[in-house]
């Protein structure tokens, strides 16, 4: 815990793990939603899942009871259809992923394709087969970008651990030989992206998640108030190896959802 915290203006707030496992509500993070809408403290959902679009998300957590639209969404598929559209208007794209990164890559009107590529842009894909893999290597090997939505190795979900997107991005990175352009957490391009959002400096902004490697070394690096909650893959047993193998530490660690609604409270009183 640091001794001098930074100005609480905004939140960035993970959502696997932090908010839900897979269908299933965590313990309060309805009424920490709905008490972040009542004093007006601005937040947005920072999520690294690729798979749906800010709506899919939106709609995902109004079925669970947490208040919800798509403009509160910021997802590693809109940074990375975003960062290419800024830096190569109109590329075309070979996508390894779900709908929704297709639908953002079409939305920042780049070309989707199945031939030749300028970018190869994988996210997480639970359909994902060897003749998928074998083209989108055979790309890069022929001259294509590749990106990856983000590196989270594992995801939690409703009934355990699941493989993450950068599962299938390490077996990309191995057999195609090149270093991908990394843009969710812990990257800048997807912070960046969700300040610009929110529409605040990272030094009044604090990011809340679950994983150290990917929610808190995200914050860190930016210079965020960092907050972990210990309601997914970092629990109060795993905390210390996460933390070595992150190489970083949170400004705050709470238990539960509870507890960090009680801690944004008093920390607004201060």
């Amino acid at each position: 815990m640091t001794d001098r915290l930074p100005e609480m203006r905004g939140l960035l707030i993970d959502l696997d793990g932090t908010l839900y496992h897979g269908t299933h509500l965590i313990d309060g993070a309805d009424m920490l939603i709905s008490y972040l809408r009542d004093i007006k403290l601005p937040f947005r959902y920072v999520t690294n899942n690729s798979s749906a679009s800010p709506q899919e998300v939106a709609d995902r957590l109004l079925k669970m009871g947490i208040p919800a639209t798509a403009d509160d969404v910021c997802t590693s598929a809109q940074a990375a259809a975003e960062y290419i559209a800024d830096n190569y208007p109109g590329a075309s794209v070979f996508v390894v992923g779900e709908t929704g990164l297709r639908s953002a890559v079409q939305e920042a009107g780049l070309l989707l394709t199945e031939e030749q590529p300028d970018f190869v842009l994988q996210g997480i894909d639970r359909t994902f087969t060897y003749e998928r893999l074998t083209k989108a290597v055979r790309f890069i090997h022929g001259g294509a970008q590749f990106i990856l939505t983000n590196p989270d190795l594992l995801l939690p979900s409703g009934d355990g651990l699941i493989p993450g997107a950068g599962s299938i991005g390490a077996m990309l990175k191995a057999a195609g030989g090149k270093e991908p352009v990394l843009i969710g957490k812990p990257s800048p391009i997807l912070m960046n992206y969700s300040l610009r959002r929110i529409g605040l400096p990272a030094n009044a902004t604090w990011v809340i998640g679950d994983n150290m490697a990917t929610d808190i070394a995200f914050g860190r690096a930016a210079g965020c108030g960092t907050l972990l909650v210990l309601t997914g893959l970092t629990t109060a047993q795993n905390i210390d190896y996460y933390m070595e193998q992150a190489g970083c530490k949170p400004d705050i660690v709470c238990n539960h959802l509870e507890e960090l609604r009680s801690y944004i409270s008093d920390h607004r009183r201060k």
